[in-house]
């Protein structure tokens, strides 16, 4: 059973999936390249000064890999159940089991839905600052928890959020991703080693 499965591979799915990969829990994304980046430049972005979104995207898809996440892109979800061990994430190629679930497929709210999910009275997945929606351990972020703030930059934060979430009812204590210059040198040669 893998810890965190994640449905989208825009900015929210993969910043998600970078934070939970990066602090040890297994982790896959499905991601069937619908992002609305591959129609976006990025001026907006705190870092980066100007970047086409395509090309964003692919550094950030290198960046999950990486730190070991198994990316299948391509792959279309079709249906995620509730089990008693935790989560189903259905897809063409069969059944995946984990203990959370993130959803990051823009303003596609179905999947939510399906789960039972709450919604607001705007129809945007209701979660809290968590990301967290009404049903425990699945979570909803980017655009469909939003009814206007549709940005690469938000997406993001709500990815992290939610990732942060995830690893705080794993490790405990309100866990934080916060890294050193020496925490860069000890993983950036551990990255080089690896290749």
């Amino acid at each position: 059973m893998t810890d965190v499965l994640v449905v989208g591979g825009g900015p929210a799915g993969l910043s998600a999936a970078l934070f939970t990969a990066k602090n040890g829990l297994e982790t896959t994304v499905f991601d069937t390249d619908g992002t609305w980046m591959h129609k976006a430049h990025l001026f907006n972005y705190p870092g980066i000064g100007s970047v086409d979104g395509s090309a964003f995207m692919a550094t950030l898809r290198q960046q999950v890999d990486d730190f070991g996440v198994q990316r299948e892109q391509g792959a279309s979800v079709t249906a995620v159940e509730s089990t008693a061990d935790g989560f189903t994430v259905t897809t063409e190629d069969g059944e995946h089991a984990a203990d959370y679930v993130v959803l990051a497929t823009g303003a596609n709210r179905d999947l939510a839905e399906d789960l039972g999910c709450d919604l607001t009275d705007e129809g945007v997945v209701d979660v809290d600052v968590t990301m967290e929606t009404s049903v425990e351990d699945v979570y909803a972020t980017g655009a469909m928890v939003r009814a206007e703030e549709w940005q690469a930059v938000i997406s993001a934060g709500d990815g992290a959020a939610a990732a942060l979430n995830v690893l705080t009812k794993e490790k405990g204590d309100h866990y934080h991703d916060f890294d050193t210059p020496a925490d860069a040198d000890e993983l950036f040669g551990s990255l080089v080693d690896e290749a």
